[in-house]
C-alpha cells in the first residue's frame, strides 16, 4: 500500500513538474503590455472619498437607471500613482452606467500624456472581490456536498483552465494547429480529472477513452459543417481584432472555431462517459461472468437517459448565452430563411448540434469500451 502511494506521489510530482516547465517555456515570450516612456493607458483601483455633487436623474423608461453626471473625489489605491487624490466627473447613461457611492472601490482608467501629467476616468465597478468570492463559494459548496471527490473535481477543473490559458493559447500563437492541440490537451486534462476523482482503474480508463471518442465525433461534425457552410472565425465579432494579430503571430484562425466546439462540449461528454462507465462497472461487479452483449445493452440503456438531459443542457446553454441577440432578432421580425443564413445563428447552431452529437456518440462508444473491459470478469 505504501509503495503504491509512493509511486502515485512520484508520478504526480513528475506530471506537475513537466507542466510547470512547459508553461514556463511557452509563456516566456507572451505578449506584454508596456508603457512607452511612461506614456499610455493603465487600469488601477481607486476609492471614492466623496461624492461632491450628484446631477443625475432616474429614467423610468430604461429600468430606472440613473442618467446625468457625478463629481467625485477619488484616492488611487494601486499602480505608480498610488496615494494620489484626484477629482473626476463620472458620466452615466443607459449603456455606460457606473453608479457609485462614498467609500466604494472602482476600477479607473489612467491616461498619462507626458511625465507627471495624467487624467483619470471611471472605467467600471471593482468586481475582483465578487469574482474571487464566487470561486471560493463554488469550491466550498463543491467540497461540502461532494467531499473529497468534490475537491478533486475542482482541482481537475482548475488544471483544465490553466492548460487552456497557458498551454493551448501560447501554442496557437506559435502557429500550432488549434484543433490538434485542443484534442491533445483535452485528452490529458480528461485523464487528470478522472484519475483525481476515480483513481487509476479500468472504469476510469473506459471513461477516458469514451470521452475522447465523443470529442472526436464533435470535432469531425463541427469541422465538416463549417467547411460545407463556409463558416470560419472571420464571421465572428472578434474577427477584425484577430486579423490584426496575423501581422505579428502565425495563428491558424480557422482552427479556433472547431477548438471552441471541443472545449464547450468536453464537460457534458465527460459527465455522460463517467456515468455509463460507472454503471457498467457496477453491473459487472454484481454479475460476474456477464457477457459483452448484455453489458453493452445495459450501458446503452443507461446512457440514453443521461444523453437526453446532457444534450438539453448543452443546447440550452448556447441559447441562454445568446438570449439578448434572440430578443433583437424577434423584435426585427426576421424571416426563417434570413435567420438560418445569418452567420451568428449558423455558428451557434453548428456549435450546439456538434457538441450534442458528441454527447450522443459518447454513449455507444463508452458502452462498448466498458463492456469489452468488464465482460467475463470473474469475482475474486
Amino acid at each position: 500500500m505504501k509503495k503504491s502511494l509512493l509511486v502515485k506521489a512520484a508520478a504526480a510530482i513528475v506530471f506537475l513538474a513537466i507542466n510547470c516547465l512547459l508553461i514556463f517555456f511557452l509563456n516566456k515570450d507572451k505578449p506584454k503590455f508596456e508603457l512607452k516612456d511612461g506614456i499610455g493607458t493603465e487600469y488601477e483601483t481607486a476609492r471614492v472619498l466623496e461624492v461632491i455633487s450628484d446631477n443625475t436623474v432616474i429614467d423610468a423608461k430604461t429600468d430606472n437607471v440613473k442618467k446625468g453626471s457625478m463629481d467625485l473625489k477619488l484616492k488611487i489605491l494601486s499602480g505608480r500613482y498610488e496615494g494620489d487624490i484626484c477629482f473626476v466627473k463620472n458620466y452615466l447613461s443607459a449603456i455606460y452606467n457606473v453608479d457609485v457611492h462614498e467609500n466604494d472601490k472602482v476600477s479607473v482608467r489612467i491616461d498619462t500624456t507626458e511625465e507627471g501629467v495624467y487624467s483619470v476616468s471611471i472605467y467600471n465597478y471593482n468586481r475582483t472581490p465578487l469574482i474571487l468570492g464566487l470561486v471560493v463559494l463554488f469550491l466550498l459548496i463543491l467540497t461540502l456536498v461532494g467531499g473529497k471527490k468534490g475537491a478533486m473535481a475542482f482541482l481537475g477543473l482548475a488544471y483544465t483552465f490553466v492548460a487552456i490559458v497557458f498551454i493551448l493559447i501560447p501554442l496557437a500563437f506559435k502557429g500550432f494547429s488549434p484543433i490538434w492541440v485542443t484534442v491533445a490537451i483535452l485528452a490529458v486534462t480528461t485523464c487528470f480529472s478522472f484519475v483525481l476523482i476515480g483513481d487509476l482503474t479500468r472504469k476510469t480508463a473506459a471513461a477516458v477513452l469514451g470521452t475522447m471518442c465523443g470529442v472526436l465525433f464533435a470535432a469531425l461534425l463541427g469541422e465538416l459543417a463549417t467547411r460545407i457552410g463556409s463558416l470560419t472565425i472571420y464571421q465572428t465579432d472578434e474577427a477584425e481584432a484577430l486579423l490584426l494579430l496575423l501581422s505579428s503571430y502565425p495563428i491558424k484562425l480557422r482552427g479556433l472555431f472547431t477548438s471552441a466546439i471541443l472545449i464547450s462540449a468536453i464537460g457534458a461528454v465527460m459527465d455522460v462517459s463517467m456515468s455509463v462507465s460507472s454503471a457498467v462497472s457496477e453491473i459487472a461487479s454484481l454479475n460476474p461472468g456477464i457477457g459483452f452483449a448484455k453489458l453493452f445493452k445495459s450501458g446503452l440503456n443507461i446512457g440514453r437517459d443521461a444523453m437526453g438531459t446532457m444534450a438539453n443542457t448543452l443546447v440550452l446553454a448556447y441559447a441562454g448565452s445568446s438570449l439578448n441577440m434572440m430578443v433583437l432578432i424577434y423584435s426585427y421580425g426576421v424571416g426563417l430563411n434570413q435567420l438560418l443564413n445569418t452567420d451568428f445563428v449558423a455558428i451557434e447552431l453548428i456549435m450546439a448540434i456538434s457538441g450534442s452529437v458528441g454527447i450522443i456518440m459518447t454513449v455507444p462508444c463508452v458502452a462498448a469500451i466498458a463492456a469489452g473491459i468488464f465482460s467475463g470478469t470473474k469475482k475474486k
